[in-house]
């Protein structure tokens, strides 16, 4: 079954209101849960599922991701036809000048060739910046039985900020209707991944290339929606999308909740991500660790409670944690205090200093500074 589908991940979004976290990055390589990154969660989604070829469109400040995602083998997708392909903007001329495409349907016209060359029946489309375990193998199964033209996931329980969302109005089992980026949540909320056959793919791409549309909701699901028969799927679980420095703190902070890592690692469906073989954590005679997710080979010798520590970081004698997301690197100094802060990959805290953010308003210090 899942030999039929084929899937292509935008993994271009840039979201400037995540500020500090995405100067070396885009969103999709943000450091996420402790030890992946937001992208290892979509990529999961389509390994699980048995997808065996996977197009990652990237425009700019794409490095780190490629860093991160490699050749593909810890995901399984290193191979000698198919596996994963990275979909950089060759022969794209941009013209707004913001170093963006303008929307989906601009970023698969950029790369059509390769869309061409497909060789399943059925493709996914899915923004590598969503954080949600998807069983797509049940989605693909629905859109086939469905006869639909394209099937689109969606949840009940708003997610997202609506300024970054999509909703659809429902009727007859059938999307009728689709509010982008409205004001306020309108009907049930779409997590814009989405499966169709290849041919209506080309198809839509060619018809928008022609027209001069960029956005597949407003240029496909919106201005086709009498035209197009298109169904939803319904996903119950827990979903994250990251698009601000807050949303980011307070999405991160749901993983300390047995509960919601619960909905989010699941045996059957596991999250995979780049190796790295670390020591043990070590945990000093005097330091304490209180709810929080501590990855492997952190040096403990401080207080951290209700925190996520990613590999690599250091909580000196004296120094006290809580409520903050330290990335991989981070050192924190003897009898430093940090509350409510981000700090990207190997910032340094120096003796002594305090700092203190809001939980609607966290600190965020970039990457490599000394503070």
């Amino acid at each position: 079954m899942m030999n039929k589908l084929h899937s292509i991940i935008f993994a271009y979004r840039y979201n400037p209101d995540l500020r500090e976290l995405i100067q070396n990055r885009n969103t999709c390589s943000i450091p996420y849960g402790g030890r992946y990154r937001i992208i290892d969660f979509m990529l999961s989604n389509m390994v699980n599922a048995g997808v065996v070829d996977v197009g990652l469109i990237v425009h700019a400040n794409y490095q780190s991701l490629l860093d991160h995602v490699g050749s593909g083998k810890d995901w399984d997708l290193s191979r000698k036809h198919g596996g994963l392909r990275i979909l950089p903007p060759f022969g794209y001329t941009n013209k707004t000048g913001e170093g963006v495409y303008r929307g989906r349907m601009d970023a698969l016209a950029g790369v059509r060739s390769y869309l061409e060359n497909i060789r399943q029946d059925y493709v996914v489309l899915a923004g590598g910046d969503l954080v949600v375990n998807l069983p797509l193998r049940e989605m693909l199964e629905a859109h086939i039985q469905s006869g639909a033209d394209i099937t689109a996931a969606c949840t009940r329980k708003p997610q997202g900020e609506p300024k970054n969302c999509d909703y659809f109005t429902l009727a007859g089992g059938r999307v009728t209707d689709v509010a982008v980026r409205p004001p306020m949540p309108q009907g049930v909320e779409s997590l814009e991944v989405y499966i169709l056959s290849k041919d209506l793919l080309l198809s839509l791409v060619d018809h928008c290339a022609a027209h001069s549309i960029h956005s597949f909701s407003t240029g496909v699901l919106q201005a086709m929606s009498g035209r197009l028969e298109v169904r939803p799927f319904f996903y119950e679980g827990y979903v994250a999308r990251p698009r601000s420095t807050a949303g980011y703190f307070a999405r991160s902070m749901e993983l300390l909740d047995a509960g919601t890592r619960a909905q989010l690692f699941l045996p059957e469906r596991p999250v995979k991500t780049k190796d790295q073989s670390n020591p043990s954590t070590y945990y000093g005679p005097d330091s304490k660790s209180v709810h929080s997710l501590v990855a492997d080979g952190c040096i403990i010798e401080g207080e951290v409670e209700n925190s996520i520590l990613f590999r690599g970081v250091r909580v000196k004698k004296g120094a006290k944690v809580s409520n903050c997301i330290l990335m991989q690197g981070t050192t924190i100094q003897e009898g430093a205090v940090l509350k409510y802060a981000i700090t990207d990959k190997n910032v340094q805290i120096n003796p002594g200093r305090m700092l203190m953010g809001h939980h609607t308003y966290p600190l965020t210090i970039a990457k490599n500074e000394i503070v």
